[in-house]
């Protein structure tokens, strides 16, 4: 009669000492260091212009100095004519948002022409009389306008009227 193996109750688990564990390591980041040879190169040729230049010292003093230009940067933020400027900013972008895309394309276009043809009479000096003015009223273009401004001084009135 054959005997058989002895089952097995527990698996004992082989753990590496320290020394295996950093040789290891070690292997693994000559492996990589060796696969990534090119780039790190690249990375070291960099710094050193960046070193030559002298980025990295200012670097160097910006992050010692964190606290300190912290409070310089707080302190600017805060002062009226930034805050004016932020809140400006944001207004602007509102009413911006709250605009129809299309009324604000064919305004931009619009403003352009009109800058354009004003560019080509600036220099003359002529001085307009209300005649002119009238007259010109006629001028569908013109005239279409005035009336797009007036329109939009009565709209912004009532604005102003809240």
């Amino acid at each position: 009669m054959s005997r058989m193996a002895a089952p097995i109750t527990s698996i004992k688990r082989i753990e590496p000492t320290p020394e295996e564990q950093q040789q290891q390591k070690m292997k693994e980041l000559q492996t990589l260091i060796a696969e990534q040879q090119q780039s790190l190169n690249k990375i070291i040729e960099i710094t050193s212009e960046l070193d030559n230049a002298g980025v990295l010292d200012a670097l160097t003093a910006m992050v010692k100095a964190k606290d300190e230009l912290a409070g310089i940067a707080v302190t600017q933020a805060s002062r009226e004519p930034m805050t004016n400027l932020i809140n400006n900013l944001l207004n602007g972008a509102g009413l911006l948002t709250s605009l129809n895309p299309e009324v604000t394309a064919n305004l931009k276009d619009s403003i352009t022409k009109g800058v354009e043809e004003a560019e080509l009479y600036k220099g003359n000096g002529d001085k307009v009389s209300i005649i002119q003015l009238m007259t010109a009223l006629n001028d569908p273009n013109i005239n279409r306008a005035v009336k797009y401004g007036m329109d939009f001084l009565k709209g912004m009135g009532k604005g102003l009227d809240k």
